[in-house]
């Protein structure tokens, strides 16, 4: 049995056009601008670990459309794995992984009167088909750490530090 030779990324190009190989590894999304303290550890972690990495505000209640599309084209974009961060109710992740089929991790965050409580529990339910990898509340950092393990597998260099 012969093994296909991995394909170039110009074949790759060509097999899957709009598809950005030089895009950020990793897309960083958080439901408000509030949650930007919470989901700058994330960010911290990825420029440690030399990922690259962009960061968003984009809200699944006040723009879905515009969740959707970031969503859906990712993927196209050169991203490989999202983390999200939200609090309160806390659509984004599910949302967002209701839109692609790229690895989800998501990061509740503490707001309102139940400390994270309530993010915590609707990013841990959900729905079959709707996968998402939830971490603690406020936990950031780890996603952006588990992350970096999920690109490790594919072969991506990961610089580690402390």
């Amino acid at each position: 049995m012969s093994e296909s030779p991995t394909p170039s990324p110009a074949e790759i190009a060509e097999l899957i056009p709009g598809l950005e190989s030089d895009g950020p590894l990793v897309g960083i999304l958080m439901g408000s601008e509030s949650d930007r303290p919470v989901m700058e550890k994330a960010a911290e972690e990825l420029k440690a670990r030399a990922l690259s990495y962009e960061m968003r505000v984009i809200s699944a209640h006040r723009n879905p459309r515009d969740v959707a599309a970031y969503a859906e084209s990712a993927a196209l974009r050169g991203i490989r794995v999202l983390i999200c961060g939200a609090g309160m109710a806390a659509a984004l992740p599910g949302v967002v992984a209701a839109y692609s089929e790229l690895p989800v991790i998501g990061v509740p965050i503490a707001s309102g009167g139940l400390g994270g409580m309530d993010a915590l529990l609707a990013i841990a339910q959900m729905p079959p088909g709707v996968p998402v990898g939830c971490m603690a509340v406020g936990g950031a950092r780890n996603a952006a750490i588990f992350a970096s393990r999920i690109l490790a597998q594919s072969g991506t260099p990961i610089a580690y530090g402390e």
